[in-house]
């Protein structure tokens, strides 16, 4: 015991001098301070351009998420979550597997949107045709273009009330009034769908349960009994491929 605490102490005293020594041998390695200043010399500071860097590298932390709301991808994700739950498995498919499909199959249904807004506006300013004002109005209609099809009049008009706008012709809604009627559509739509789902698992929970407790084995779980026939179920109707089929047609594709 103590032949070992020699040899840690002395392991641990070399890591020492090995670090310590650079520090006292040269003592100007390493980089210098990065500092960020506005203006230059004794200008007046640009407090303005500081707001504005501090926004724009908010605004690009935000746009991931911004974007998956303005797609498909939260309709699949809780439909896909609705699945797993509905199975009663907690842990399969991994939330990674989920989110993970969710994003190929948003890449697959938004495809044309994206082919859109890269032939009308990605590309011609690249090549310096139009400008960027334009590109952004170009790229904003056609998403502007698909949220509408899948949103309800109903929603819309909430935030046209809410919004105080005069009546508008649809492609020329703002989009803070059309993004928010979007994600509630969806919302309604993903559990609408999220209920039909749970229907026939439901079912065999009941049947489970009363066969059970007419066999009098009403201190068995009937989890242990129906966890086994909804995987059946699921397997022979092939669930996945139904429930990915019914969720890219539910978009009208």
């Amino acid at each position: 015991m103590k032949a070992g605490l020699k040899i840690a102490g002395v392991i641990l005293f070399l890591l020492f001098m090995a670090v310590a020594a650079p520090a006292q041998t040269n003592t100007t390695t390493g980089f210098a301070p990065i500092q960020i200043s506005l203006g230059s010399g004794n200008a007046t500071p640009d407090v303005d351009t500081g707001v504005k860097i501090l926004f724009t590298l908010t605004l690009l932390t935000l746009a991931p998420s911004i974007l998956l709301l303005m797609t498909c991808f939260t309709r699949v994700v809780i439909v896909l979550s609705f699945v797993r739950s509905a199975l009663q498995l907690q842990g399969a498919p991994t939330n990674q597997i989920i989110i993970g499909l969710s994003l190929f199959i948003t890449y697959f249904v938004m495809a044309p949107v994206w082919e859109n807004v890269n032939r009308d506006a990605l590309v011609p300013y690249q090549a310096h045709t139009i400008t960027g004002d334009v590109a952004l109005d170009r790229a904003s209609g056609h998403i502007r273009t698909f949220m509408l099809k899948q949103t309800r009049p109903k929603d819309v008009e909430l935030f046209v009330s809410m919004a105080k706008l005069q009546p508008t012709d649809p492609n020329q809604l703002p989009l803070r009034v059309v993004i928010p009627a979007f994600i509630i559509s969806e919302l309604r739509t993903a559990f609408q769908m999220g209920f039909l789902i749970y229907v026939p698992f439901i079912l065999i929970d009941i049947v489970v349960a009363t066969v059970l407790m007419s066999m009098g084995m009403m201190m068995m779980p009937p989890m242990t009994i129906s966890l086994p026939l909804k995987l059946l179920l699921f397997v022979l109707v092939d669930g996945w491929s139904l429930v990915v089929q019914s969720l890219v047609r539910s978009f009208a594709m």
